[in-house]
């Protein structure tokens, strides 16, 4: 499908657009809403999880809890192309300093997504009766060096954008004559306006604050180069919830495309930086 920018571009980059409506994808925006109290399968950042009776609480392999980043119920997201239409995705990290990224997993050239101090957990059909629901986690310690403080729930549109600056594929997509156009800041600040950089969203071109750990985790496997972002979620403060990745970073996730398709979310690479 063939995406066009509804909005005039400088004359420096309008010589590009065909080449930037090229790369225009669609994605999910999410927006944190103000509510006063969250059902245990609805979508959300923060929190306690949606889990059947039996489930095992998600553990480091050291037995340590994992704590609830987000949960998106897809029967609450519009329809994007390559992603679940139902069912529940759940995202645990790890409470630590790090936030429970492995950086020698992550640049090892043999596995970057070992899931230990994090976990996807994906319910393709849960059970919408509390009855048959885990309600008492009183086991869970406070964490302390969790980036989620609250829990809301969240509302989900679909918008379009092109690539990302920092996704690692913007020169090969865009050229390289674009990015020397980047050393005027009002061209680049004009070409940032354009897709929303940093946000929380499903699909579309990932944000970073430094630099696209793809270009260096993929490399172990050319075929496989986790391209898909599955979940992006910023630094955002209000009065709602306070989300902060160390000194206002952004985490996301990735997966492989042919894994998406299947819904095997156990090879998702995981990353955040932050400045």
């Amino acid at each position: 499908m063939n995406y066009k920018l509804e909005f005039p571009l400088s004359p420096e980059l309008e010589k590009y657009r065909d080449r930037i409506e090229a790369t225009i994808k669609p994605y999910i925006e999410i927006q944190i809403q103000n509510n006063d109290s969250v059902n245990w399968w609805e979508s959300k950042f923060g929190g306690l999880p949606y889990l059947p009776k039996g489930f095992e609480y998600p553990k480091t392999s050291e037995g340590k809890y994992l704590f609830l980043l987000a949960q998106i119920n897809f029967s609450e997201v519009p329809p994007l192309d390559g992603f679940p239409d139902r069912g529940i995705l759940q995202f645990y990290i790890l409470d630590n300093d790090v936030y429970g990224l492995d950086f020698d997993n992550l640049v090892d050239v043999d596995n970057p997504t070992v899931e230990d101090g994090f976990k996807i957990i994906y319910f393709p059909q849960p059970e919408l009766n509390v009855e048959n629901m885990i309600t008492n986690y009183n086991f869970l310690p406070e964490p302390e060096n969790f980036p989620v403080r609250g829990c809301c729930s969240l509302q989900f549109t679909k918008k379009y954008a092109p690539i990302s600056t920092s996704d690692y594929r913007f020169t090969e997509f865009l050229g390289v004559e674009i990015k020397e156009l980047f050393v005027n800041y009002e061209i680049q600040d004009e070409y940032l306006e354009i897709p929303p950089f940093c946000c929380h969203k499903i699909g579309g071109y990932p944000d970073f604050i430094q630099n696209d750990i793809r270009e260096y985790s993929s490399q172990y496997d050319r075929e496989h180069k986790s391209d898909i972002l599955l979940f992006q979620i910023d630094t955002e403060q209000n009065d709602t919830i306070d989300i902060m990745w160390a000194d206002g970073g952004i985490g996301n996730f990735f997966i492989d495309e042919s894994a998406l398709r299947e819904l095997d979310f156990s090879k998702v690479l995981y990353n955040w930086d932050c400045a």
